[in-house]
């Protein structure tokens, strides 16, 4: 079983309002919570000076738990609070990555995580699109 068969078979979802997109940014965020969590950890433990890694790893790690939580709520769900759970998982997931991605050469796992966060960031974004994409289609109903 994977998040993504479990969303499907939520009541709520048919087939017009299935978001594959939507549900691929789950799975990453689930994925890259656990990986910033992890990368935050090892950070502690490494000789140098890391805080700012740890910081935004920690605050990544949060943001995605956040956004993935509400984004596999179904059920009378708020298209504008899920795209700006999106948005935020995005900010975090880049500066995250930069970060992780300053130490990469040193520490396998900031490299690791890193390229989980870019991963996360760019289901976030297409997400997003069709997320926006629903909104303009449905506001353009409405206008006419």
């Amino acid at each position: 079983m994977s998040i993504e068969q479990m969303l499907a078979e939520h009541p709520h979802v048919r087939p017009e309002t299935d978001n594959v997109s939507l549900r691929n940014a789950v799975r990453e965020m689930m994925i890259t919570a656990a990986i910033c969590n992890s990368c935050a950890d090892a950070c502690v433990a490494e000789p140098m000076d890391m805080r700012q890694c740890v910081r935004l790893c920690m605050d990544t790690a949060d943001v995605c738990t956040a956004a993935y939580r509400i984004a596999s709520r179904r059920t009378g769900g708020d298209r504008q609070l899920i795209r700006t759970m999106l948005a935020a998982c995005f900010e975090a997931s880049i500066r995250c990555a930069d970060e992780c991605e300053f130490h990469g050469d040193a520490h396998g796992h900031c490299r690791r995580c890193a390229a989980v966060c870019r991963e996360c960031a760019e289901a976030c974004r297409l997400a997003l699109l069709v997320l926006n994409e629903e909104a303009h289609h449905d506001s353009h109903h409405v206008a006419h």
